[in-house]
């Protein structure tokens, strides 16, 4: 036996990454984090291209929004489970250690820099839409820009919204962030098929003012408040809908207005 120190780990994929962790929160969601490319650098709030190799021996890749902030030295990514899905059928049963590949490469609407400037900021999501927002939910950027930030997320039970819960919970402990998002991130979880002590569709909260009033705050106003917006492509479609009923526009990198939505997001079927 060689006491002989262990060889370098030789990469076998394109642009691989090596996983550090991973957590199953339901049988159907779970996280993972990985190294981060010492060229990337990215705004919170975008996404990235990973994957694994496919059967055909090209990569297999999916857009996933990175959940970590800019900041961090490692990168999180938090994935629904789908058993016929081409990607996730194989990427849920990674482990720490595995790689994965990952283009360097970030895009996205989802930043500040695609907002007008505003008092309030709204981050509307459903399911394993919340990624971006735990990367925004992260960064003193966010609490720099904003006095008040409002977190909606939906999903269809109690557990689907254990990763999500944990993320904000552990917020005011952070030693970066932790004084600055006390008292300013307002946190606002519901479910659509399970009690709770906040039901119903983000959608319906709006609408009906019932978030406004369990909340204690003022109703949306396109001169002081902005949203970002990430879940089912229906569910961009009835938001959008919603928040032009308020008065706000659609903005993008380009052409920064009140709200943003993101078209890459990654549902079922991947």
């Amino acid at each position: 036996m060689s006491d002989a120190a262990p060889a370098p780990q030789i990469k076998t994929l394109p642009d691989a990454q090596t996983v550090t962790a991973v957590t199953h929160w339901t049988d159907a969601l779970f996280s993972f984090r990985c190294t981060r490319p010492r060229s990337l650098r990215f705004r919170s709030g975008e996404f990235v291209m990973i994957g694994l190799m496919g059967e055909n021996g090209k990569p297999l890749l999916r857009a996933y929004s990175i959940a970590s902030p800019s900041w961090d030295d490692e990168l999180e990514f938090y994935s629904i489970k789908v058993p016929d899905g081409p990607l996730t059928s194989k990427l849920q049963h990674i482990e720490v250690g595995q790689e994965i590949i990952l283009r360097p490469k970030p895009v996205g609407t989802l930043v500040h820099d695609a907002l007008l400037p505003g008092k309030r900021v709204w981050f509307l999501a459903t399911g394993t839409g919340l990624a971006p927002f735990a990367s925004l939910m992260r960064d003193p950027e966010t609490y720099e820009k904003f006095e008040q930030v409002v977190m909606m997320h939906t999903c269809r039970t109690v557990e689907e919204l254990e990763y999500g819960r944990q993320l904000v919970e552990s917020l005011k402990d952070d030693p970066l962030i932790g004084e600055m998002v006390e008292g300013k991130l307002l946190y606002y979880p519901t479910t659509t098929r399970e009690d709770f002590h906040h039901q119903g569709r983000i959608t319906d909260n709006l609408t009906s003012g019932k978030v406004f009033a369990d909340l204690g705050i003022p109703p949306m106003d396109a001169a002081h408040d902005r949203a970002m917006v990430c879940g089912s492509l229906a569910f961009n479609v009835d938001v959008k809908a919603v928040l032009e009923g308020f008065g706000l526009g659609e903005g993008a990198n380009s052409d920064p207005k009140e709200y943003v939505v993101e078209k890459a997001f990654v549902g079922e079927g991947v």
